[in-house]
């Protein structure tokens, strides 16, 4: 269990700590991807890599970024053994990463791409128990959307460990939401089924219950996390609770669309290498035309 953010001043952080967030950080700055960064902690120390994500997470809140909600990360089979870990982790999202339904992302803005298809939860109550139940998370959401995560990692080939990736905020990019909220009661959030498909094929599908069960044992396995670590889940906040399928690598000039049922639709559009900022994003099916 990570330890309280109050135990790691940023200015008393071990040097390990710092140098594994330096390093990660220059990756993120200059656009290319660095050695794993597990060598430099204690091996399979959780703890001193959620130091080193929390450091991260104070740096870019003081630089003016703003905490919107967490993630569950590696609560897909699928994902956990394309990455060759075993448990779930969590990261912080922050409001610069959103991206506007329709809103191409522009080529070069991430490391190496990928992109996963989720239920997102979006707060009304707070989550402060240790002991969060599925009772509470239900109590405690306002609606559901549709959304697509695109993770990233700044180390390079995505070569990472549990401890690299939660170093690293938990391999967060940037995310999508859709636009039709719904109220988590009209859901049967376990039985969801999921098709993702890249340039109108698809490219990845999977279920509710691919998610730890259900995203609702996702959310409430955040909650109790993060309560425990004296950071709780407030309302709000947005919670991406984790890959429905595995993920899937994104290239300039993709076009990937995800359909979960009872949510809806939502789509992420990669622009080309040639592509400006505001270039129309054309729907999946008028890709698929254009390509026939």
């Amino acid at each position: 269990m990570p330890i309280p953010p109050e135990s790691v001043p940023p200015d008393d952080a071990p040097p390990a700590v710092v140098k594994a967030a330096d390093i990660l950080a220059e990756a993120a700055r200059t656009g290319v991807a660095c050695p794993p960064v597990r060598g430099l902690l204690p091996e399979g120390d959780l703890d001193a890599a959620y130091a080193v994500q929390r450091l991260t997470v104070r740096r870019e809140v003081a630089a003016g970024g703003r905490i919107v909600g967490r993630k569950t990360g590696l609560t897909s089979p699928a994902v956990q053994a394309q990455l060759g870990v075993d448990r779930p982790d969590f990261g912080a999202l922050f409001a610069g990463a959103a991206v506007p339904e329709g809103t191409p992302v522009v080529a070069g803005r991430l490391l190496q791409p990928k992109v996963e298809a989720e239920v997102a939860l979006v707060l009304a109550e707070d989550l402060p128990h240790r002991d969060c139940t599925i009772a509470d998370v239900l109590r405690a959401t306002d609606f559901a959307l549709a959304a697509l995560e695109i993770v990233d990692s700044r180390v390079a080939g995505w070569d990472i460990s549990i401890v690299d990736t939660i170093a690293d905020n938990a391999s967060s990019g940037l995310f999508v939401l859709g636009s039709a909220p719904v109220p988590v009661t009209r859901l049967d959030l376990r039985g969801i089924r999921m098709t993702l498909t890249r340039n109108g094929a698809q490219a990845s599908a999977g279920t509710g219950a691919d998610c730890l069960g259900s995203p609702l044992n996702a959310a409430a396995w955040l909650a109790s996390s993060l309560a425990a670590a004296g950071d709780p889940l407030r309302a709000g906040d947005l919670v991406l609770t984790g890959a429905l399928g595995p993920m899937v690598a994104a290239a300039p000039g993709d076009l990937f669309e995800a359909h979960l049922s009872g949510l809806g639709s939502v789509q992420a559009y990669f622009a080309a290498e040639t592509e400006e900022a505001g270039t129309e994003v054309t729907t999946a099916d008028e890709t698929a035309g254009e390509r026939r």
